[in-house]
């Protein structure tokens, strides 16, 4: 009876800590040629954009092809503005976001570019 008893609580704690891992959360991954130091989003078509994402990471700023933890947002489709070092802001507009998932940006992307 002990052994049953042990094998299950082992077989509960397994499966609770394979819950755990198992999402890496939503990702953004950097395809433009620049490294990124803002990115935010809004749902599509509106502009109550949110936080600083890159603030997420380790030095602030996403290189080109690194990827970036998206943290407070749900499913669904966004606008984003992108910053630059350099003081450039850009907007990718429409972006699908879906659970658990890693969308990207390139240059193509990039619409209303200023400085």
């Amino acid at each position: 009876m002990r052994w049953v008893l042990a094998l299950i609580a082992l077989s509960t704690l397994a499966g609770d800590a394979a819950a755990q891992t198992k999402g890496k959360g939503v990702r953004l991954w950097n395809l433009t040629t620049e490294t990124i130091s803002g990115f935010q989003l809004s749902p599509a078509g509106k502009t109550d954009w949110g936080p600083n994402q890159c603030l997420n990471d380790k030095d602030k700023e996403v290189d080109h092809d690194e990827r970036l933890r998206i943290t407070g947002v749900e499913p669904g489709r966004y606008d984003a503005k992108v910053g630059y070092p350099n003081g450039r802001q850009c907007v990718v507009r429409d972006i699908e976001i879906r659970a658990d998932a890693v969308f990207s940006i390139a240059d193509k992307d990039l619409k209303d570019c200023t400085k």
